[in-house]
């Protein structure tokens, strides 16, 4: 996958149970082609997926080399540490859900949604914030977006925040 000219798949698609597993698998493979562009491959948001499974950054990279979805999902969930389908469930719910946690995180926030759309106050989550920079629509209210891929996406780059 060349993020340099397309977006990861969203936080909210999942590979077996897990919210966010297609997206860091998208941003992994790039890494390893070196065509991340200005994507962050571990992110904060991969690590907390990578902390809940007891997986290394450095154990996926290596899982993730000429192998499908499908071998991936597999080995993650061999290599995972167990966990209920309900604690996986409230994992990808607090996931989805988690917003700024702080004053700083907070103001950097308002800033980002605002350079994107200042009218999306509905927009509370960083995974909201990110399917909204990349041009998904959000449910709970559809805003037009400049572009097809959002108006961080220039000149074939996205302005990598996440």
């Amino acid at each position: 996958m060349d993020l340099r000219k397309h977006y990861p798949r969203s936080p909210r698609e999942k590979l077996g149970p897990y919210v966010h597993l297609p997206r860091m698998l998208d941003k992994c493979r790039a890494t390893l082609a070196g065509t991340q562009g200005e994507y962050i491959y571990p992110c904060p948001m991969d690590q907390r997926l990578l902390d809940f499974a007891g997986i290394t950054a450095e154990q996926f990279t290596a899982a993730v080399k000429a192998r499908t979805d499908h071998e991936v999902m597999t080995w993650f969930e061999r290599t995972a540490k167990p966990h209920s389908p309900a604690e996986i469930e409230a994992w990808n719910d607090r996931f989805l859900t988690r917003g700024p946690d702080t004053p700083e995180k907070r103001d950097y926030f308002t800033q980002l949604r605002n350079a994107i759309d200042p009218s999306r106050t509905d927009i509370t989550s960083w995974a909201d914030l990110l399917d909204l920079e990349e041009g998904r629509p959000r449910p709970r209210q559809c805003a037009s977006l400049e572009g097809p891929f959002g108006p961080f996406f220039r000149g074939g780059q996205s302005r990598g925040f996440f």
